[in-house]
């Protein structure tokens, strides 16, 4: 239909392998998990299955690396449009928080599988991870020069306000008692109160 993107049926095949794949990873674990496992779980036998994918390390990698990159381009839109250091800060800590909130596979799948991670994949992931914390220990250092913020370390503020979006995926629930806009605006509150923000 003119005006509407076409979605490649390899395309639709690739996100169901990444969900199951997912789905698999948080229950049974990487390791415990095998490509027949993979398969059954899209109605694909392997030689199908390897049409889409090039292993289980294949999978791990671009669910990681695609992780990381929509954190760091959620990152760049919600501080793009303000210089003020607070709430440069006050953005990046929502995206991020939120983020955690809708992506809770991803986020546990993220942190406890970085151990399963072959080279370069694993380097590439932790460069990745890297280049985040830079950009929050930037903004923080930022507001430190412009006398907005009041903190020792900013690189310990910029683990600190980290976990807090971390954490929200372990327990944010879509049904929980909090809203998940009411979680990012206090978590948004909390890692201004990190850095002693004025």
């Amino acid at each position: 239909m003119a005006g509407k993107d076409v979605v490649r049926p390899s395309s639709v095949r690739s996100a169901q392998i990444r969900a199951a794949a997912l789905d698999l990873f948080t229950r049974s674990g990487y390791e415990a998990t095998t490509m027949a496992d993979l398969g059954a779980a899209v109605g694909m036998r392997g030689p199908s299955l390897y049409k889409h994918v090039a292993s289980k390390q294949d999978v791990l990698e671009q669910i990681m690396t695609g992780t990381m990159e929509a954190l760091l381009a959620a990152h760049r839109a919600a501080v793009a449009t303000t210089a003020d250091p607070v709430e440069r800060l006050r953005r990046a800590t929502e995206a991020h928080v939120r983020y955690h909130a809708r992506h809770r596979l991803e986020a546990f799948v993220g942190n406890r599988e970085i151990r399963s991670l072959t080279q370069p994949n694993r380097e590439r992931v932790l460069g990745l991870r890297a280049e985040y914390e830079r950009c929050f220990r930037d903004l923080i250092e930022a507001g430190l020069r412009a006398g907005r913020f009041q903190v020792e370390s900013a690189r310990l503020a910029s683990y600190a306000i980290l976990d807090l979006g971390m954490g929200v995926a372990v327990w944010f629930r879509d049904d929980g008692e909090l809203t998940e806009d009411a979680v990012v605006w206090q978590f948004s509150q909390f890692a201004l109160r990190i850095v002693g923000a004025s």
